[in-house]
């Protein structure tokens, strides 16, 4: 309990708020880290999770990589990485494991989303003679934005926490604190730039649901069904036989 009012009584200290290691600054760095990192998982991943779901054409492969790099250990990923690129490329070594820890949830989400659309959707499409674009962007791409917006969800957070290794390597962020603490003892800093990077992960999801709410269609949230599709959605469902 006492480490615990130490490190708010560090976070209230008017000293961590100015200079060149302030708290706005290490935040400031922390959010470029994250949102252009996810800026790139989102290039990367919503085009890639959007062609697998629609053709329902290398799913178990993506599957596959997702979890993968899913397993892959973010500490030894950012190491690995400023190894192969150079010391003088820490940035670009960061930034390459960031990308790569959150491609695999935006990729899931997006062609998750397709699949999770009922079948009988996209048959009527069809039927009303919409084009394959025209189903991907006027019913599916609209579908499958709550599964995908959460995806996304799923890997900023996953970016908001590794990014505090970043400071490993000298590039700062939140976790600047807690590295410069764990060798002096410094057990308040360490425990304030946890809560921060706690608090700032649970701000950036908030945000992201705040901007799933207003981006999603109403009518999609209320009549979801929980039907999955596993096929390609050029096949047409196969209707159940008649009972006799």
């Amino acid at each position: 309990m006492n480490l615990l009012l130490e490190a708010f009584a560090w976070l209230a200290n008017p000293e961590q708020y100015v200079g060149p290691n302030s708290i706005p600054l290490r935040l400031g760095e922390h959010l470029v880290y994250t949102a252009v990192s996810l800026l790139i998982a989102a290039i990367i991943g919503i085009p890639l999770g959007y062609l697998i779901g629609h053709t329902g054409k290398g799913r178990e492969l993506a599957v596959g990589l997702s979890g993968a790099a899913r397993a892959l250990p973010s500490f030894g990923l950012i190491l690995l990485l400023v190894l192969v690129l150079g010391v003088t490329n820490k940035p670009e070594a960061a930034y390459t494991a960031f990308v790569i820890l959150a491609v695999p949830s935006i990729l899931a989400g997006a062609y998750a989303g397709f699949e999770a659309i009922d079948r009988h959707i996209i048959d009527a499409a069809r039927a009303m003679g919409m084009t394959g674009w025209q189903v991907l962007w006027r019913v599916e791409v609209p579908l499958g934005l709550p599964i995908l917006i959460g995806g996304i969800r799923s890997g900023a957070l996953q970016i908001v926490a590794t990014v505090t290794l970043a400071a490993y390597i000298g590039l700062g962020g939140l976790g600047y604190y807690i590295f410069r603490g764990l060798p002096l003892g410094r057990y308040d800093e360490m425990l304030g730039a946890a809560i921060l990077v706690a608090l700032l992960a649970i701000v950036v999801d908030g945000v992201l649901a705040l901007l799933q709410r207003l981006l999603v269609p109403r009518g999609v949230t209320a009549g979801r069904t929980q039907e999955l599709r596993t096929s390609s959605p050029r096949r047409r469902a196969v209707p159940a036989p008649p009972t006799p």
